[in-house]
């Protein structure tokens, strides 16, 4: 790894700010806040899915912050998500920026007669923010699943 050069304030509050957007998407996901977590995209956001990463062609694409509740609102099906955010890269470029995030979501189900099921979610999140009124935003994030495993959970 090549050693960094130096950072000033505004780029270190810029990455900070990113990476606060970021986790703010999880958290508002696991506490199935999907109001707050639109209020994250701009107006014309641009959200892809792939529900298998290694197929070009994507399960979904939402364009338009409305757009996006339903997709948000789908994780009310769980019993409970965690959605933990692990490495992240960035490149900023003004009011612009890029990125990838790499994390493990957690989905509980449980059915009427109490069985659990947990499943795993590897994915990766290929985003591009920008600065609106001094607030960084997504202006598109590809949701790429790199694999999944399903099993019985314990109560």
């Amino acid at each position: 790894m090549s050693p960094h050069a130096p950072v000033t304030p505004a780029e270190a509050a810029d990455r900070l700010a990113l990476r606060e957007l970021v986790d703010a998407y999880a958290h508002r996901a696991d506490r199935r806040d999907a109001k707050g977590q639109m209020a994250l995209f701009t107006e014309d956001t641009r959200f892809v899915v792939y529900m298998d990463a290694r197929d070009p062609n994507p399960s979904q694409e939402l364009h338009g912050r409305e757009s996006l509740a339903p997709v948000f609102d789908a994780l009310n099906a769980y019993a409970a998500t965690t959605h933990f955010n692990g490495q992240s890269t960035v490149t900023l470029d003004g009011d612009r920026a890029t990125g990838v995030t790499y994390c493990l979501a957690h989905h509980v189900t449980e059915t009427e007669d109490g069985a659990r099921t947990l499943m795993v979610a590897s994915i990766r999140y290929l985003d591009t923010m920008v600065r609106h009124d001094g607030t960084w935003l997504f202006a598109e994030r590809l949701l790429m699943v790199d694999w999944t495993d399903t099993r019985p959970s314990n109560p």
